[in-house]
């Protein structure tokens, strides 16, 4: 449950003012830890990185195969999340290029993401990182909740 602890903290710093209060309150780390799986080694399945110090789970990353039918072939990193209390601190940086690293090990080239419009701290993080707003945007739920999103994209180097 570590894990699903760091992805509502930073749910609910990082989404305040994009998702309903009331929705990010009442998130709960025993719901969410219910959705994942860690077992699994099929490369075609969603894989979670995770940053640990001192035992203590300090965020993670997930990635798959790209999920848009246009961007078939490609990598996609699902997730990225840093406990809020660590920011600032690298973690992300280095969960990134780890994510980077085994999509690339994966043998994909090229990577996609989706942020959640209006994440401007998510959208710098990302650009900084080398990704590219592809132009794409839609609409997606999201533990329960319509949000806008947009694509971005980047080559995947070794």
């Amino acid at each position: 449950m570590p894990v699903a602890r760091v992805h509502v903290r930073a749910w609910q710093a990082a989404y305040r003012g994009l998702m309903p209060e009331d929705y990010l309150a009442g998130m709960r780390p025993e719901e969410r830890a219910r959705h994942y799986d860690f077992a699994g080694l099929d490369p075609a399945r969603p894989r979670t990185l995770v940053a640990v110090e001192a035992d203590t789970v300090l965020g993670f990353a997930t990635l798959s195969p790209a999920r848009d039918e246009d961007r078939a072939g490609q990598g996609e990193l699902c997730a990225l999340y840093v406990e809020p209390d660590c920011w600032g601190r690298g973690i992300g940086q280095a969960l990134a290029s780890a994510a980077r690293g085994e999509l690339h090990a994966l043998g994909f080239n090229r990577a996609v993401l989706w942020v959640v419009a209006g994440n401007a701290r998510a959208e710098g993080f990302y650009r900084a990182d080398g990704w590219t707003a592809d132009g794409r945007h839609r609409p997606r739920q999201v533990w329960n909740v319509t949000v806008d999103t947009v694509r971005y994209s980047r080559a995947l180097t070794p």
